[in-house]
């Protein structure tokens, strides 16, 4: 239960570490968060168009909408602008809660693996390290390339190298600790 526990916490650490270095001291997502001279302006036509929190895809189709108008529709669409909005009335700036749930969340997330790989009757330290890049790679097939699939991603790539560098880093944690004797 040791081994389980100081490999979720201190892998969860380090996965955590590499966040913050990515998204807030190296700004490897900037592509996803560029800046508009023409933010003001914007926000306030989007504040008069929206009265509640929300998802919006434009152009989409209202509920009910024959497949023959969606048909049409999207050959009329082609080529054309779209856009996704995250909408929401009130930015929450509570920076501390947001960190301690990102926190926990990541030691959770490494305490799920160390409970699989302690399952292996003899690890290695390559065994944990590989095992931990591929759930990088999964992590990573999962949900940011899934969804740049359908809807380019500007920081692509960014979310490639976190999940490849995060869990390299943990892998190399957990490949030490989880194959000592």
């Amino acid at each position: 239960m040791k081994k389980l526990l100081v490999g979720a916490l201190v892998g969860g650490i380090v996965i955590f570490i590499w966040q913050t270095l990515s998204w807030a001291i190296l700004n490897l997502h900037h592509a996803s968060q560029e800046y508009t001279p023409k933010q003001d302006s914007i926000m306030a036509y989007l504040n008069s168009q929206f009265s509640e929190d929300g998802s919006y895809m434009m152009p989409i189709f209202p509920n009910g909408t024959s497949r023959e108008e969606m048909e049409k529709q999207m050959e009329v669409r082609k080529n054309k602008p779209w856009a996704q909005i995250q909408y929401h009335k009130s930015l929450d700036t509570n920076m501390g809660a947001n960190i301690g749930k990102g926190l926990v969340l990541d030691i959770i997330m490494v305490a799920f693996l160390c409970w699989i790989l302690m399952r292996i009757s003899t690890p290695s330290f390559g065994t944990i390290f590989i095992a931990c890049l591929l759930t990088g790679v999964i992590v990573f097939m999962n949900s940011p390339l899934t969804i740049h699939i359908w809807y380019v991603k500007a920081d692509i790539m960014a979310h490639f190298w976190d999940a490849i560098i995060s869990w390299g880093l943990c892998g190399i944690w957990l490949g030490w600790w989880l194959s000592r004797k």
